[in-house]
């Protein structure tokens, strides 16, 4: 669309090249099509430095060219090849003195335009300006993590000999090596991408079902007669059984992790990936558990051996409790775990500030509650400051577990004050981290659409569906030519047929 400017700007003394002289005696026209805008040069004496302010200053064509796209000497119209929304907002800036976002224009696309006319984004609304910047933040992180994505997916792919020209025998080297590439780019799909095919579905859905199993041996082994067998040194049937469905577990996760070091090209941006980093703190401690008890068994026991098996026992009860660690590994497979974790990231801002909501009113709260309940003389369970931040953040949560309740009457004014001020407290960053959650879900969606949309078989399927449109469109083209073709002969032969009773008459 063609946004245009006509100016005309208003008389004023002064000498110079006739051009220059021209251009003075007119005054200042702007529209957009079909709209048109006026403003005075003294409005754009305040905004030299704009794309608009400078053409007060342009005294020739070369000039006035290189500030517009187009200038009509006739109707003194400056022509600036742009969207005419935009344009309209940067005119009402310049008359009213505010700025603002457009609705029906992307934030980014907008700062582009004032990049454009020569604003700063500074000068938006305080509240255009923050949408602006979080829109920004969004921008990065996705850059981020497609460049992430990049550069866990690139593979190596050998560099074919332009023009068949290469050394003698590299032919076989350079088909192993595209055969080598096409494996990884098959183990990649299949690791990363459960999307990918029939491999990659089986494969998630077996780290699905081991991770399963897993959370539910951690469970069956907190038993209270496994708990006591495990203490007394015996081994039941049970406990091997339980042992055997672990190791299986942790040797199918140490393949799969496996796979995941061998398929990525970066081993070092692999390894500081927050779910790979889970992945080992889950998969470690069995091996250590192993090596602990090996230890332990096989070798002498230094003196005070209560005390060491005592703590070689909780350096285990430790290592297996790290176990529940699986259950974060069904982030890779599930979309809402991926954005929860991408909303605590975006987030932390605001989790901050929830934080900060809750510590403030508990030093204010703790005090009130404990003064209260001891001068009422019915402290039972408030005896200290400290041990009342315990009852006040319960209280602002509204969770009331019930263990601390106050006895007197300005103590339970005094609760209903915290609860009061803690549902109003939380729901205010709640909101902003709701937003964002939506919106995180959104852009994964998106994301994952596109993945989708980028597969062989995906365009393959659409490359034939765009044939049979086309092939439908053609067919349609066709009867609508013959049906016009056929009209056209009837009119002609009934205007052939007035021009006959004419001449007759």
């Amino acid at each position: 669309m063609r946004c245009s400017a006509l100016d005309r700007c208003a008389t004023r003394e002064g000498s110079g090249a006739r051009f220059k002289r021209h251009i003075n005696r007119a005054q200042k026209h702007m529209f957009s099509s079909p709209t048109r805008y006026r403003i005075p040069w003294s409005v754009l004496e305040e905004f030299p430095l704009t794309r608009l302010g400078r053409l007060r200053s342009c005294s020739s064509l070369d000039e006035i060219m290189e500030v517009c796209d187009d200038y009509d000497d006739g109707r003194q119209e400056f022509f600036f090849d742009r969207s005419p929304s935009a344009f309209r907002t940067i005119v009402t800036f310049l008359a009213a003195g505010r700025l603002r976002l457009l609705r029906e224009m992307c934030a980014l696309s907008f700062q582009e335009e004032l990049v454009y006319w020569g604003l700063e984004d500074t000068r938006l609304e305080w509240c255009c300006l923050r949408k602006l910047r979080i829109r920004q933040e969004e921008l990065k992180e996705q850059l981020r993590m497609e460049e992430e994505e990049a550069e866990l997916t690139t593979t190596l792919t050998p560099q074919s000999c332009e023009d068949g020209l290469g050394p003698p025998g590299a032919g076989g080297e350079e088909e192993e090596e595209s055969r080598m590439a096409g494996c990884m780019r098959s183990l990649h799909d299949m690791v990363e991408n459960p999307q990918s095919g029939l491999p990659g579905k089986i494969f998630a859905f077996l780290s699905v079902v081991f991770v399963a199993i897993t959370a539910v041996t951690l469970c069956i082994s907190t038993m209270p007669d496994l708990r006591e067998e495990e203490e007394r040194g015996e081994c039941s049937q049970r406990c091997y059984n339980i042992f055997v469905l672990e190791t299986v577990c942790v040797a199918w996760f140490s393949l799969e992790f496996l796979l995941r070091f061998i398929q990525t090209p970066s081993k070092c941006v692999f390894l500081k990936t927050p779910l790979n980093i889970i992945d080992v703190v889950a998969i470690l401690p069995y091996y250590i558990t192993l090596i602990v008890d090996s230890l332990s068994e096989g070798g002498e026991k230094p003196s005070g051996g209560n005390n060491y098996l005592e703590k070689v026992g909780l350096v285990l009860r430790v290592l297996r409790a790290l176990r529940i660690f699986y259950v974060m590994r069904l982030a890779r497979h599930s979309l809402g775990l991926q954005t929860l974790g991408l909303t605590v990231r975006r987030c932390t801002r605001e989790f901050g500030l929830l934080l900060l909501f809750l510590c403030v009113a508990m030093a204010l709260f703790s005090p009130l509650v404990f003064l209260a309940e001891s001068e009422m003389g019915a402290k039972y369970d408030f005896t200290s400051i400290p041990g009342t931040y315990w009852w006040a953040v319960i209280s602002m949560t509204t969770v009331g577990y019930g263990d601390m309740v106050p006895r007197s009457i300005p103590g339970q004014v005094v609760a209903l004050s915290s609860i009061l001020s803690g549902i109003l407290l939380m729901a205010f960053p709640v909101t902003s981290i709701f937003h964002t959650f939506s919106r995180s879900y959104l852009e994964l969606k998106e994301e994952q659409n596109r993945t989708l949309r980028q597969k062989p078989d995906f365009q393959d399927s659409t490359k034939s569906q765009n044939s049979e449109d086309s092939a439908e469109t053609d067919s349609y083209h066709g009867i609508t030519e013959a049906a016009a073709s056929a009209l056209r002969k009837k009119s002609i032969a009934i205007a052939s047929q007035r021009r006959a009773m004419q001449t007759q008459d």
